[in-house]
């Protein structure tokens, strides 16, 4: 019995380490911090916001999990700290497919696979006064995928986006 206590213990410990640096935890920590807008898209809006052009369609078509947060980095220590927590989140296991990095700005565009589908997209932009990251869990093509990375769709994302579900009148930048 302590042997089976034992090894729950262990397994408990090593699954709370492993969730660490994930995008619930960066969401959770930040999302009540001042000058931050969080977005976490309910389902039924998920077929709106494809509307926005072919390129979002082709992403959301099988999107289960899209958030957006855009946050404050007023200073080189806050985004060196915020870039180094994206940096955690992503080396857990995203294949990084772009990347522009620019003294401490960075623009970020990662992938999570399994198998032949691409699983979770990450892009995270930080321009040394405002930061955000945009993120879509389902199944997509990594073909597309790596297109519109190639291209750099991924840059004009986030305004399409943004400006596509922002309610009327607010000022979200």
């Amino acid at each position: 019995m302590l042997k089976k206590a034992r090894i729950l213990a262990a397994f408990i410990l090593i699954s709370s380490c492993g969730s660490h640096n994930s995008i619930d935890t960066f969401y959770n920590a930040h999302k009540n911090d001042a000058q931050v807008t969080a977005i976490r898209v309910p389902q039924f809006m998920l077929t709106l916001i494809s509307g926005i052009s072919p390129e979002m369609q082709s992403l959301i078509g099988t999107t289960k999990d899209l958030r957006y947060m855009q946050f404050s980095s007023p200073t080189p220590a806050k985004t060196q700290f915020l870039n180094k927590q994206m940096n955690g989140i992503t080396g857990n296991s995203f294949i990084e497919i772009y990347r522009k990095n620019n003294d401490l700005k960075r623009n970020v565009v990662s992938i999570r696979e399994k198998r032949n589908t691409v699983k979770e997209i990450l892009i995270y932009n930080n321009n040394g006064q405002t930061g955000s990251f945009l993120y879509f869990n389902g199944n997509f093509d990594p073909v597309k995928v790596r297109e519109m990375a190639k291209n750099n769709q991924f840059e004009n994302l986030e305004s399409e986006f943004i400006n596509q579900y922002a309610p009327q009148g607010s000022n979200t930048h």
